[in-house]
């Protein structure tokens, strides 16, 4: 980690003052010099000035300053939060028959992962911006459901009725088994959290992801809500995570290697002091829910490009302890195996010729 910006040695016969600040994230060094010039010919008089220079930061001072924050709330004889509990689970919700489903809907069988990477012409472009437009809509409903109290059986009843009102089929019902029609994966819950009867409580925080098949194409996001008040750090992971799929996203263009999209999450989540998750990848997307390319979100060698009319996503997950997890009885819900929390935002891109389009982005 390294500082940018000039270096100033002061002249003699100078005086100098030092102070940090921050704006948009980026930290700040400005140091001013007031300058002496006492030996003047010509007996004129002494002036004075001041030079003021400022150097732009990197994220280490940050990292430095997170660290502290940590150690000092560390000190400090605070409640403790509880580890998460499963609640009860209800029943699948019913979709109409006249909605289409995937070809896996009721197997319980895993589908193999498709080596074919998901390429569309003019009308699946058209088809991945409508679905995507809609999981985009959804995932916006969850969050302003997301309040102490409710419960995340409630979020999935809403969403999922969103969902099928439109025509569509939530696409993890019944994928493997998968009993609800989105996951809710609250405080260190990494993914795959099963929607039950726990009340959100205030301090939580909630990663909703949604899925959803729509006239033959499936396009999927998720993001971490806050609920209610939470401390600076949980406040710094979720905006960090989210600066990670935002530099990942940027990595994204035609003929770009798909490894630069982790390199640049890596370098980002690095100078936060942020552990990054790495068992846990983006993927193709379109008519198959999961194909290749898998989106690797850490530093790789992973070669390949990406084409113009491509669809995957990208979805950095980020912890503030360690990136060990288990996996509840229930065979779906992950966890942080310390109980720290978890971080996720995901998006389902579109690679075109001059860039990338982010499809589930309103």
């Amino acid at each position: 980690m390294t500082m940018t910006g000039l270096t100033l040695v002061s002249p003699p016969h100078s005086t100098s003052s030092l102070q940090s600040f921050s704006r948009n994230d980026t930290v700040f060094q400005c140091q001013s010099h007031r300058i002496s010039f006492s030996h003047l010919p010509g007996n004129k008089v002494a002036r004075k000035r001041w030079i003021v220079v400022w150097s732009k930061l990197s994220g280490y001072e940050e990292a430095m300053r997170i660290r502290k924050l940590r150690e000092a709330q560390s000190r400090v004889k605070i409640k403790k939060r509880a580890p998460l509990r499963p609640g009860s689970i209800s029943p699948p919700l019913p979709v109409p028959d006249h909605i289409p489903r995937p070809s896996y809907v009721g197997t319980t069988q895993s589908p193999v992962l498709s080596d074919m990477c998901q390429v569309h012409d003019s009308e699946g472009i058209s088809g991945m911006r409508a679905v995507c437009q809609l999981v985009a809509r959804a995932l916006e409903l969850a969050g302003t459901l997301v309040r102490p109290s409710v419960t995340t059986k409630e979020i999935d009843k809403a969403v999922h009725s969103m969902i099928i009102e439109a025509g569509a089929y939530p696409s993890q019902l019944g994928f493997c088994g998968f009993p609800k029609s989105i996951s809710t994966s609250v405080n260190e819950c990494v993914c795959h959290g099963i929607p039950d009867s726990r009340q959100l409580q205030n301090g939580d925080i909630i990663t909703v992801d949604i899925a959803v098949f729509l006239n033959g194409y499936h396009g999927t996001a998720s993001k971490t809500f806050i609920c209610g008040q939470v401390n600076e750090l949980v406040q710094r992971l979720v905006q960090v995570t989210e600066g990670c799929l935002e530099r990942g996203i940027s990595a994204c263009k035609d003929g770009a290697l798909y490894r630069r999209i982790g390199k640049r999450i890596s370098e980002y989540a690095e100078r936060y002091d942020f552990s990054l998750f790495e068992r846990f990848v983006g993927h193709g997307i379109g008519s198959i829910l999961h194909s290749e390319p898998l989106i690797l979100h850490h530093r790789n060698d992973k070669p390949g490009r990406m084409v113009e009319g491509q669809t995957f996503t990208i979805g950095p997950t980020l912890t503030m302890g360690s990136s060990e997890c288990v996996t509840w009885d229930d065979g779906w819900t992950i966890v942080t195996s310390d109980g720290s929390r978890a971080v996720k935002f995901e998006h389902t891109v579109l690679i075109t010729k001059t860039g990338v389009e982010v499809l589930t982005k309103l």
